[in-house]
């Protein structure tokens, strides 16, 4: 059987599909490369894109209009040398019970925990954003049938489709930030609406807000069926959490205390990672939430070779 990689991103605007798919693409490769010397591999990547669904035009790489609030200043860039570590294990982890305190949207109490900085404030507010958004059944978007529905049914339907039509393959699905969100709550759908059609066999969550409180709430609130916050059931072979410390969205990295086993066994697995990525030219100005930080980490690409075998 056939293998791919399906990414679904995660909040705010972001550059065209096609740019935002090859920036992937690169940074699996770089870690891939960099990490176990596996040069020029063969991907079968396919990129679920919904910017475009909440934001009417993308983001742009045109320094001529560096000031316009659409200039991406956070594009793919390869790694400095010697960045990509393994988290070593041992470090005091002193978000795992305060994460487990969060309500509602939390903001407050997240930009205490992590300080006013500037990158981790408009992080947060905009996850509270598009929390308060893709819950409100009063809020609709366009769908690209150009009829509007709920904005979670809208996102939701993106994902499956692109699943569906890649059900013949042996998927590893990677969601990021608020495309775990998403992902969980398209695969749930799938494994009550559709038992058996679809089959996730690697779910990958990075940089997830899954362990917020607001989030599981919610997650309970909406699955009046089976409230039970657990690995979706068609997820079959392993569902790893992937998150750096630093990452204010990952407020709480550890989702295994929170999320039980499906009827096959699989239970998420958290593992901490140190994501690397800070724009260009600025070594200082990072952003630990970055996707393209996390899917070079070296946990990453292990995982990666894992599933291409």
């Amino acid at each position: 059987m056939s293998k791919i990689i399906i990414g679904i991103h995660g909040l705010a605007n972001k550059p065209k599909k096609e740019v935002l798919a090859d920036y992937w693409r690169e940074a699996i490769a770089e870690g891939l490369s960099k990490n176990l010397g596996i040069s020029n591999p063969q991907l079968d990547f396919r990129m679920v894109y919904w910017a475009d669904l909440l934001y009417k035009n993308p983001l742009h790489d045109d320094a001529n209009y560096g000031f316009d609030t659409l200039y991406n200043d956070e594009p793919y860039v390869p790694a400095d040398d010697g960045a990509l570590v393994t988290y070593e294990d041992g470090w005091k982890d002193d978000v795992t019970v305060w994460g487990r305190g969060l309500v509602g949207a939390g903001v407050d109490q997240l930009k205490q925990h992590f300080g006013m900085d500037a990158l981790a404030d408009w992080v947060l507010g905009k996850l509270a954003k598009d929390l308060a958004f893709y819950y409100d059944p009063q809020r609709e978007i366009l769908g690209r049938d150009d009829r509007p529905a709920r904005a979670s049914e809208v996102l939701c339907a993106e994902l499956r489709d692109v699943l569906q039509a890649e059900k013949s393959k042996e998927t590893m699905l990677i969601a990021h930030s608020m495309g775990s969100i998403i992902a969980y709550d398209t695969l749930r759908d799938l494994g009550r609406d559709a038992p058996g059609q679809v089959e996730v066999k690697e779910l990958v969550t990075i940089g997830s807000p899954l362990g917020l409180s607001h989030v599981k709430h919610k997650i309970r609130e909406e699955r009046g069926y089976d409230p039970r916050v657990r690995t979706p059931s068609v997820v079959t072979g392993s569902w790893i959490n992937f998150a750096d410390r630093k990452d204010p969205v990952a407020a709480d990295p550890h989702l295994a205390d929170d999320y039980e086993a499906n009827k096959t066994g699989v239970r998420v697995k958290d593992d901490l990672v140190l994501n690397d990525y800070h724009k260009p030219n600025r070594p200082d100005d990072r952003n630990h939430h970055k996707s393209y930080g996390y899917l070079r980490t070296p946990e990453m690409s292990a995982k990666i070779k894992e599933f291409l075998g």
